[in-house]
């Protein structure tokens, strides 16, 4: 076999590695996702939350792949989506005293913001609100991806 066979070979299997290792990526929290709590379940942190939210996806930094859509309902107790977020590993709720929409500002104000807890699901979610955070206290509610370092979705609530 001639050299540029070879090298072609090795480009196009390197490139499918490099796909497969994407996708894969892209997939393994779609498939590992457990199931999201019913709307009646949500209708039920809806029924006893103060404040409630939007989360859209024209924010300045969200994309195709980091996005989030629909209302977040904030309680003493807990905290709910009727809505959906893009799929993505570890995702971390936060509440902020301001609203950010990027990556830049998030990191900025990161150390006034208190972290709420794991969103695991992408079809609705219910994050229990620790004992010693008072909701009411904040003014946004904001999904980050640690993995990645990277904004997901905003909504100011008050």
């Amino acid at each position: 076999m001639k050299i540029w066979t070879w090298l072609a070979l090795g480009v196009t299997h390197a490139g499918a590695l490099l796909a497969g290792i994407a996708l894969g990526i892209y997939l393994l929290p779609i498939l590992t996702a457990p199931e999201g709590p019913s709307a009646g379940e949500v209708r039920s942190a809806e029924e006893s939350a103060v404040h409630s939210g939007v989360f859209r996806r024209d924010l300045a930094d969200s994309d195709a792949l980091h996005w989030g859509e629909g209302t977040v309902y904030v309680g003493p107790d807990v905290i709910a989506l009727q809505g959906s977020l893009a799929p993505g590993p570890d995702y971390r709720l936060y509440l902020s005293p301001e609203f950010v929409e990027t990556e830049a500002d998030f990191l900025a104000k990161k150390s006034s913001m208190t972290q709420v807890g794991h969103v695991n699901t992408f079809e609705n979610f219910m994050v229990a609100v620790p004992e010693g955070i008072n909701p009411t206290d904040y003014k946004a509610v904001i999904i980050w991806c640690e993995a990645f370092g990277q904004f997901i979705t905003a909504a100011a609530y008050q």
